[in-house]
């Protein structure tokens, strides 16, 4: 790409074409305050006008997140005009805003109180009305509290870029607008799959994961006997709340600061995901030697199973039948692990850290109990764990490294680790499948075809004399291309791993928000790189963990000699397995 000469104030300097002024500006070095600078492509498109400037191409000053640079333009930040423009928009904005600045759960991550302290807003400069608020919190995933909302539409395009959905928009008109789903609807009463997407770009506290830290308290007050399971994609980005770069694996100090919040066992949901690989390779293939419903498709992922039933009923038997890994997990817990270790099942409270806000919807979902009894209690957001252990004093970075409680169902293999990324659960399942068809393990144990971060992935996998077609989607909008081959009977595959969340969990809903203004100097532009990162910490694990097979872990294969019997056998579909039914959405917009 060719470079142009541009000025800032005053000082030449040679950038690419093409890029805006703020853009720009940050490459050279300049930090012109803005409220889309930090969120790696969701542009608010000038609503917000908080990064205005002065140039000599225009008479009026311009809006630097979408001007671009020409060649000759000589911009200034710093001119009286362009200083004062600014600190108005911020204001107006501080102005309809809530006041309750230190009880919500954005601050300290609040990027309109970081321009704030950027442009200097004048204590009550603007007083009046307020917009009327709306706050929903009747779902178990999202709240939703329209008094913090800056109307920057990032959440808007968010769930379009990610998904191809249309769940929020713009209701109303003028001083009365807001953002919500149509007709201001709550999400409980919406097609929105729960993914958390948009709260992970919410500039402010407009929209947040739902807090259920205090219900673990009470548990615990109550004298139950709670345990806590991680999912693999927590580890890879519990640290970044921490100060530690991102795609660092805190394996360790997670564990030791679990068990300092004060947890009976912390158990590692890799080895549930290892009993999800069982169950669904052998699934994949009673189906294919017996004529069953084909393509299969992964149904770990609880923001792509709420999709299928609003969007997709007619497929759910592609479905595999699958709960997903901590769901598991917790039947497991209590129905093998408590009569083990001589507790009831009913005073057993598990507890798991999910990357992902659509797993505290799946958790209450009727199909996921056994015998009156819950799979799981509580879901806390990688988030949420991060303020727990802050409430609790604990000096993350003096933690000693220590490991899961390894007793009965602590095991877990390299396989059970990647199911945190996008391509993971195939990978997994084609390390088993690769064994169980053939009777030998897989002659290499990395399947590059269905790695990287890419939104839609294809393979041609031959396992001895049988080729296989897989397919890897993350984010529903490339989902719905699959879906869509399937519906219309031209869909080459036998077996597809959908998840709901770009890049897959390490980017889920319930992860550490990624802004660069809240980031150390040396990890700013980190760009969608993140993803790659965290991605890259759960493969690492995955190269040094033995075995890396699911079969291989031999308490998988004592729980199945000892209680189970076999995959899919009559026992296990009662605790493990599940179904789901269609439902009706309001007004879809693909």
């Amino acid at each position: 790409m060719s470079l142009i000469n541009i000025k800032i104030e005053g000082i030449p300097y040679q950038v690419e074409e093409g890029l805006s002024i703020l853009e720009a500006a940050r490459r050279c070095g300049f930090e012109i305050p803005s409220l889309c600078a930090f969120n790696h492509g969701e542009c608010s498109q000038a609503s917000c006008r908080v990064c205005l400037v002065k140039v000599n191409t225009s008479r009026s000053l311009v809006a630097s997140c979408v001007y671009p640079v020409t060649d000759g333009i000589e911009i200034s930040i710093s001119a009286p005009i362009a200083v004062e423009a600014r600190r108005t928009s911020v204001e107006l904005l501080l102005s309809n805003h809530a006041q309750n600045c230190q009880a919500c759960d954005k601050n300290g991550k609040c990027e309109l109180l970081y321009v704030a302290q950027q442009v200097g807003p004048r204590e009550g400069k603007y007083q009046g009305s307020k917009t009327p608020t709306t706050y929903d919190r009747l779902n178990p995933s999202i709240v939703r509290d329209t008094s913090k909302c800056i109307l920057c539409g990032r959440c808007i395009a968010r769930c379009a870029s990610a998904h191809g959905m249309g769940i929020l928009g713009f209701e109303n008109r003028g001083f009365n607008t807001i953002v919500g789903p149509a007709e201001n609807r709550g999400f409980a009463d919406s097609p929105c799959i729960m993914c958390g997407q948009c709260t992970s770009v919410c500039a402010t506290g407009a929209l947040m994961d739902r807090i259920d830290i205090l219900t673990i308290d009470d548990a615990i007050q109550a004298g139950k006997y709670v345990v806590c399971q991680t999912a693999p994609a927590v580890r890879a980005a519990l640290g970044e709340e921490f100060g530690y770069p991102v795609g660092t694996s805190v394996t360790g100090k997670m564990v030791a600061a679990l068990r300092r919040l004060g947890f009976k066992k912390v158990f590692d949901t890799n080895f549930g995901a290892d009993l999800t690989i069982m169950e669904e390779a052998n699934e994949l293939i009673g189906r294919i030697k017996n004529g069953g419903t084909l393509p299969m498709i992964t149904s770990c992922s609880p923001g792509w199973v709420n999709y299928a039933e609003y969007f997709y009923s007619d497929l759910l038997p592609h479905l595999s039948s699958c709960k997903s890994p901590h769901q598991m997990q917790g039947a497991i817990i209590k129905h093998y692990y408590a009569k083990k270790v001589g507790i009831k099942p009913e005073d057993v409270y598990v507890v798991s850290v999910m990357p992902c806000t659509a797993k505290k919807f799946e958790k209450e979902r009727p199909e996921m109990e056994v015998e009156g009894i819950r799979d799981v209690d509580a879901v806390v957001t990688t988030r949420e764990l991060a303020k727990m252990i802050r409430r609790c004093g604990i000096n993350f970075h003096k933690l000693p490294d220590e490991e899961f409680d390894m007793d009965i169902i602590g095991q877990y293999t390299g396989a059970g680790v990647i199911f945190g990324v996008t391509g993971g659960v195939m990978e997994a399942a084609l390390r088993t499948a690769s064994y169980k068809l053939t009777g030998k393990e897989a002659p290499g144990l990395t399947f590059e075809s269905v790695r990287g971060i890419e939104g839609l992935k294809e393979a041609e996998i031959q396992i001895g004399d049988q080729t296989i077609y897989v397919a890897v989607a993350s984010g529903m909008k490339n989902a719905k291309i699959l879906l869509d081959e399937i519906r219309e009977g031209t869909s080459k595959y036998t077996f597809i791993e959908i998840m709901g969340c770009p890049g897959g969990c390490v980017n889920g809903g319930g992860q550490p928000y990624v802004r660069e203004c809240f980031l150390p100097q040396e990890h700013h532009d980190i760009g969608d790189t993140y993803i790659e990162k965290r991605a890259s910490a759960l493969y690492s694990e995955d190269e040094r963990k033995f075995p890396r097979q699911s079969h291989n872990n031999q308490q998988i294969q004592i729980l199945y000699k000892d209680y189970l019997g076999e995959p899919n056998s009559e026992l296990a579909h009662h605790l493990l397995h599940t179904t789901y039914k269609g439902r009706i959405p309001f007004n879809p917009i693909h």
